[in-house]
């Protein structure tokens, strides 16, 4: 598949970048309508919508950029030529990490609920769903720039990777593997991952919705999609940057999934219901007073 879908004049449109931007239209799209269900104005949604983008961007780049990864380049490629971390290519940076992606979302919409004075938890819950969707669309991206592949495989559903995107890989040089060799479709595995999310939150939404609270759906993030990437990072990706032998994304992950977790036991356990109040009604206060005056 060409990376390049079409041009306008001599400027290139790359199918990354429209990707991307499908996902994240689509994302903001889910959060909006969920927002509307629960009777929120749903313009608050598209109203963070760019500074989200522009923060995740920034910071999805950032985590590439100070990254040291097993394959590719990172900080000590870009401490060498630090012009390049300004230069966008393949439809966009040549590297983004979604863990920086999260954070600076994060910051986005601490940032534009505390402006508005709004629950932080409250509209990141709609946020959430969004995002995962987001993500399941935009790792299609990968595939058309296959990047970020796994091991080979001689599984029905593996895929061929061109030589030129083999270079990086001295274990699957196309002089150690043929070019007819295929590999695990890690792109594919964390897509599916991600869209089963989203259809669990959903459902939960919609079943469940007088039941949960306010962070509940962000917290079923922060543990549902860390433990898919802790699975993809183990045995799908030979890229990983590592940290003492342990792979970078694996530790972010097991640090969100424990934050995910004890905003869950806080919310479900630890915080007490508050009592129902009783209703006072004309009819009620009739009733009070004939009480009290037959006491007398």
């Amino acid at each position: 598949m060409d990376p390049i879908a079409f041009h306008i004049g001599s400027y290139p449109v790359y199918w990354y970048g429209i990707i991307l931007t499908t996902g994240a239209v689509l994302g903001a799209w889910l959060a909006s309508w969920m927002a509307k269900q629960r009777g929120d104005d749903p313009d608050h949604i598209w109203n963070m919508l760019i500074i989200v983008l522009i923060l995740g961007i920034i910071g999805a780049r950032l985590y590439h950029v100070f990254s040291r990864p097993a394959v590719g380049i990172g900080w000590d490629y870009y401490k060498e030529h630090p012009l390049d971390i300004f230069i966008p290519r393949n439809g966009g940076f040549a590297g983004l990490g979604i863990y920086g992606a999260v954070i600076g979302g994060v910051i986005g919409i601490l940032g534009y609920t505390a402006w508005k004075k709004l629950s932080f938890l409250h509209w990141a819950d709609y946020a959430a769903p969004g995002v995962l969707l987001a993500q399941a669309i935009g790792r299609w991206g990968n595939y058309v720039n296959q990047e970020l592949f796994g091991p080979p495989t001689t599984l029905p559903w593996g895929i061929k990777i061109d030589c030129a995107n083999r270079q990086f890989y001295e274990q699957y040089n196309c002089n150690v593997l043929g070019p007819d060799t295929k590999f695990h479709p890690t792109f594919l595995y964390e897509s599916i991952w991600n869209a089963i999310g989203v259809a669990l939150m959903i459902i939960a939404f919609k079943k469940f919705g007088k039941r949960l609270r306010d962070g509940d759906l962000l917290f079923f993030y922060l543990i549902y999609y860390p433990l898919g990437r802790i699975w993809v990072e183990y045995f799908f990706r030979p890229d990983a940057w590592k940290v003492g032998g342990l792979p970078t994304a694996v530790v972010i992950s097991l640090i969100a999934m424990t934050i995910g977790a004890a905003g869950l036991i806080f919310n479900h356990v630890i915080r007490k219901t508050p009592e129902p109040q009783p209703v006072v009604t004309s009819e009620s206060k009739k009733r009070s007073k004939k009480s009290k005056k037959s006491r007398k």
